[in-house]
């Protein structure tokens, strides 16, 4: 009794200083002297080194995009004839590394990772083409729908040149992709990891209800953006197999393709079966819900203790299984990523993200720490475990000693190397035997085999020899522009073979290089539509080396002579000759013309 008595005169004493201070409290706030404390930005500026990074990049038709451009940090390089890139130990953005692939005719292709010193980082990546969805006249404004439910509407008189801030008053065209959040190729059609910044600048990750690529162009090719003060309308569809789960109200998030991450900016209501929301400039958009996450590794290996490659893995919220995230194992069979906190997980992993069922599954919780799991020891059924073996001679039928295989399966590409003209490959099976396309190189020889497809099945698979010889593998651009001879031979330079979209829904075909020696791109087109063997194609645009100066239009017809024309994986050729008109100069152009590529479409 007597320590209570005390305490409430204690109390007495201290009870009008409190509300002194809470007076005095108010008072500071109210006249604005206290200093305020700004948000913390996440860390952009401290830095790793990697040992590697590699990855396979891919076209809608699911075949290899060569000659497309890849950075990492500092470094570029290109895609081979098989789609693959590859960098050694590379400086890199610890909190978000950046891996972004550029290539006419698409939309730019991007994945950001966490960044371990040390450690590699192997991706799959699928090109999203700048499909023209429509037109619009500026002036007025319009709507464009697209096949896929995707809307985009452009505010009248809302539009002005990228570049310049100029009002753009002509016939704009609508570029437009939606990327469905339900699909099994969301992991390579997305931009980044479903890391973002919020508006409190504190990273989460998401889950992802639907995005959407647009790009606005003019009619001399020239990009467009939203007016300041203007805003579009984007209406995104709703994949039937989320809806339920769906918020009435979802944030909106476009990407920053310098940090690699989703930023939040504005909000969507779900409409219908749709979500729509006003944006006020175009990118990749994004309807997400965010959440904290940690960062999950774990090596995947087999029985044997051996590294299992380019194996999926999928982590999964068990109660609400679209909050997903995704990674492949590399060379190592190391993966690792952004997972969400404080859930109970689900990762699985599979041979490829289209088989239908994982070859080993574990059940997890996470908390609010980072996690690792070390070794992982998966068991596949003896029944998906396939052993391929051979041998390859090149053209005097003696061993090939500095050479690759490549392989086209199912699930993607794979160059495995040929030493002393012997090659192995173990690979994981989806869901029984495959069909599987090989290509053997002699890279000193500068030949190819024919490709040849083998049925390939569990246990051992022993491959009759194969000849890295009969077709040649070089690729060359030569050009004479009034007697000046501009000359591009890969793998010095990039050559490639690409999809070029005409805006009638049908494609044509276009040939890029880029002259890394002498630093300028030249870019063909020409129609595709009952292309064979001798024939000729009319020649839609040219457009000459860039050290030139300007762009060059066609005087009359001219047509592309094809002179070679394999399969995919194989090579096109042709040449063409003409005269062109400067569009800046009216100077008159003669042009001399002859190609070789590696087809990819």
């Amino acid at each position: 009794m007597q320590s209570h008595y005390h305490f409430k005169n204690y109390l007495k004493f201290l009870f009008p200083v409190i509300i002194i201070l809470f007076i005095l409290s108010c008072q500071k706030n109210l006249s604005g002297t206290d200093p305020v404390t700004a948000p913390v930005l996440p860390d952009f500026t401290s830095q790793v080194t990697i040992s590697a990074a590699s990855g396979f990049v891919t076209n809608e038709n699911n075949l290899p995009v060569q000659g497309a451009i890849v950075k990492l940090g500092a470094a570029t390089t290109s895609t081979n004839q098989f789609g693959y890139f590859e960098f050694g130990a590379t400086q890199v953005t610890k909190m978000a590394a950046v891996v972004t692939v550029t290539m006419p005719g698409y939309f730019n292709a991007i994945k950001t990772f966490m960044a371990e010193t040390g450690k590699q980082a192997f991706f799959r990546m699928k090109l999203l083409p700048k499909t023209i969805a429509g037109s619009i006249d500026a002036a007025s404004g319009g709507t464009v729908n697209t096949t896929t439910g995707l809307s985009i509407q452009i505010p009248a008189g809302g539009v002005v040149n990228a570049a310049t801030q100029a009002t753009y008053n002509g016939m704009l065209q609508v570029a437009a992709y939606w990327i469905d959040p339900s699909s099994r190729e969301l992991n390579s059609e997305m931009p980044g990891d479903l890391r973002a910044i919020n508006t409190d600048n504190k990273m989460q990750l998401l889950t992802t209800y639907g995005m959407a690529a647009v790009e606005l162009t003019g009619a001399a090719g020239e990009k467009l953006q939203i007016a300041s003060g203007k805003k579009a309308t984007l209406h995104f569809p709703l994949s039937p197999s989320l809806s339920a789960s769906s918020p009435a109200s979802i944030k909106l998030w476009h990407f920053d393709e310098t940090k690699g991450l989703w930023i939040e900016e504005g909000s969507a209501m779900k409409t219908g079966n749709e979500y729509v929301g006003e944006v006020s400039h175009f990118s990749f958009w994004n309807c997400d819900v965010p959440a904290n996450y940690i960062h999950l590794s774990m090596t995947i290996k087999n029985t044997s203790g051996e590294a299992v490659p380019h194996a999926w893995v999928k982590i999964s919220v068990v109660s609400n299984p679209q909050m997903s995230s995704y990674g492949y194992t590399d060379s190592s069979g190391y993966v690792s990523g952004a997972v969400f906190a404080n859930s109970q997980l689900k990762i699985e992993v599979f041979s490829n993200h289209n088989c239908g069922q994982p070859v080993y599954t574990q059940i997890i919780t996470t908390g609010t720490t980072d996690l690792s799991l070390g070794d992982i020891i998966i068991s596949p059924s003896p029944t998906l475990m396939a052993n391929v073996e051979g041998t390859v001679t090149d053209c005097n039928n003696t061993a090939v000693v500095n050479g690759r295989m490549f392989i086209h399966t199912p699930s993607g590409f794979n160059i495995i190397p040929i030493t002393n003209g012997h090659y192995i490959w173990h690979y994981l099976l989806c869901d029984g035997p495959e069909n599987v396309i090989f290509i053997a190189e002699d890279i000193t020889g500068g030949a190819q085999s024919l490709p040849i497809t083998v049925n390939i099945h569990a246990g051992g698979n022993n491959m009759a020899t194969m000849q890295a010889c009969g077709v040649s593998t070089q690729q060359y651009w030569n050009m004479n522009i009034n007697g000046t001879t501009y000359n591009l031979t890969a793998p010095a330079d990039t050559l490639a073979e690409h999809v070029a979209y005409n805006g009638t829904n049908n494609a044509d075909i276009g040939i890029t290089g880029h002259s890394i020696a002498n630093n300028y791109e030249v870019n063909l087109v020409f129609v595709k539509a009952n292309i064979a063997l001798n024939s000729m194609q009319n020649l839609v645009k040219f457009l000459p080396p860039t050290t030139i100066g300007e762009q060059l239009t066609p005087v009359g017809l001219i047509n592309v002579n094809i002179t070679e024309l394999g399969a995919i994986g194989s090579f096109i050729a042709g040449n063409f000759t003409g005269t062109f008109t400067g569009n800046t100069t009216s100077t008159t152009y003669t042009v001399n013309s002859n190609f070789r590529v590696r087809r990819t479409y």
